[in-house]
């Protein structure tokens, strides 16, 4: 029981990550944006959310310095692909490397360097419940954050008319600007949404799942939470599905290789970027002609002069 138990919270703070920069991801591409930046985004977002938590030891304002450190990386993307019109693929995968540079030089002073992680709600009596207890009552703030936060993602796309703009902007964006919309700043504002929920990404890894700096620490995420997007078809509910399911990898993964079975470590390490591939594949396979993207998305809108 207390294996299983272990076992359950690991993929629950496995998941946190993916959830939190894939809920963002989602949000831009509703809006007709695709931001491949979303890994360096989140490599700024956890040096700087590691230096915030180490210069005033508040993981707070740590978490608050990875969601500007996300913003104002996503700021230059947005300025390139939506302001200049430059390709999205392009600049978001130079806004990938220069993010994974920049981390690289910010961090070098705090590799090696350690930092209390955030601390878990506790509450009497409901988070000594076996096995529920602390996986409902007993993670720590972000954990909570993310899921309140996808949850309020669905309810703006799903009813109200905020969201209802954003996915008229993405589907048909020479109509919404036809009806009086900004779409440029509309794709601006969920842009930046994007970053910001990368940065908290980012942050979460040093500030909760390994209290600590380490250059790549990202180690992919950030590419495994857009394909979480595209797994569940732009919807917040199966987004959720598609998170626990990646997290779960990742963590049965070193649980197999803690048993030690027979499988060689390198293959066992690859399972979630192979689980990746595979689902990608076999979406595009299924839904053939079914779900698609957002029509707009992947193109840059500049309305007439």
């Amino acid at each position: 029981m207390g294996l299983f138990e272990a076992i359950l919270l690991s993929i629950v703070t496995a998941s946190t990550p993916l959830l939190l920069a894939a809920s963002g991801e989602l949000i831009a591409e509703r809006a007709g944006v695709l931001n491949l930046g979303v890994e360096g985004m989140m490599l700024i977002g956890a040096v700087c959310g590691f230096a915030g938590a180490w210069a005033t030891g508040s993981t707070a304002i740590g978490a608050l310095c990875g969601i500007a450190a996300g913003v104002s990386l996503s700021a230059l993307f947005a300025a390139a692909a939506i302001g200049l019109a430059i390709n999205q693929v392009a600049a978001g995968l130079a806004l990938t490397i220069l993010g994974t540079g920049l981390a690289g030089l910010i961090g070098a002073p705090f590799v090696g360097e350690n930092i209390t992680a955030a601390p878990h709600l506790w509450l009497p009596w409901l988070t000594d419940i076996p096995l529920i207890g602390k996986l409902l009552f007993g993670q720590d703030a972000l954990v909570y954050l993310s899921i309140g936060l996808i949850a309020a993602i669905a309810y703006v796309l799903a009813r109200t008319r905020t969201g209802l703009i954003l996915r008229a902007v993405g589907d048909d964006p020479a109509s919404a600007h036809a009806l009086g919309y900004n779409v440029a700043a509309i794709r601006t504002l969920a842009v930046l949404f994007g970053g910001g929920c990368a940065g908290l990404a980012g942050a979460y890894l040093t500030l909760a799942y390994t209290p600590f700096y380490a250059p790549g620490m990202t180690a992919g995420r950030g590419w495994i939470a857009l394909a979480l997007v595209v797994f569940a078809s732009w919807r917040p509910g199966r987004l959720v599905a598609g998170a626990i399911l990646f997290g779960a990898v990742s963590i049965l993964q070193l649980h197999a290789q803690a048993i030690g079975l027979g499988v060689p470590s390198q293959l066992m390490s690859a399972l979630p970027y192979l689980a990746t591939v595979l689902v990608l594949v076999l979406i595009s396979r299924v839904r053939r002609g079914g779900s698609v993207a957002p029509a707009a998305l992947g193109t840059a809108f500049v309305p007439e002069r």
